[in-house]
């Protein structure tokens, strides 16, 4: 392991190792905790909040503060779905398959996105426009089945009008690469 500085915050020292300086969203999650290995979803939570997705070296950087193997935190942060390791798409859809969305056809609209995408369930298209993620609940029960594309809610959807918003926001975009 390389040199090391401390950060100082009001009641407790935290080692930073010299070779993740640059990432100072690091810098400030972990400012928050104490360096225990029970803390470590907390943290790859909140460091994939800020990145966006998980990196390799994020990851290392995490293992390095909590004491622990950078094989142990992949273990766990591949253990469960929330975790991203590319990088979201520039629009990231999040197709809502809780126990109400999945009984009004969420899967089928998932499929409609994928299939409109030619991208899997935790794939990024090539031209890193979209991304393609399930989850379990977005809390719209009574709206499902519900979609999450970037920031905004599209309630009762269906495959067709996943299909359409879908290509509404391809020709939005083509339209502004091409100012």
């Amino acid at each position: 392991m390389g040199n090391s500085k401390i950060a100082h915050t009001a009641e407790k020292r935290i080692l930073i190792p010299e070779e993740y300086e640059h990432m100072e969203y690091l810098r400030e999650i972990v400012a928050s905790y104490k360096g225990h290995r029970s803390e470590l979803i907390s943290v790859l939570q909140e460091a994939q909040e800020k990145l966006g997705y998980l990196s390799k070296e994020t990851m290392t950087a995490i293992a390095e503060f909590l004491h622990m193997s950078p094989s142990a935190v992949y273990s766990v942060a591949t253990f469960y779905n929330q975790f991203r390791f590319v990088p979201p798409g520039r629009h990231p859809i999040k197709v809502c398959l809780g126990t109400a969305c999945h009984m009004a056809s969420g899967p089928l609209v998932l499929e409609a996105a994928e299939r409109e995408l030619d991208i899997k369930v935790g794939d990024v298209t090539e031209d890193l426009e979209f991304s393609v993620d399930r989850v379990a609940c977005v809390g719209c029960c009574s709206l499902a089945p519900v979609v999450v594309i970037g920031d905004t809610f599209y309630s009762r959807m269906s495959a067709l009008k996943m299909e359409e918003i879908l290509v509404s926001i391809k020709q939005e975009s083509m339209g502004r690469d091409s100012e």
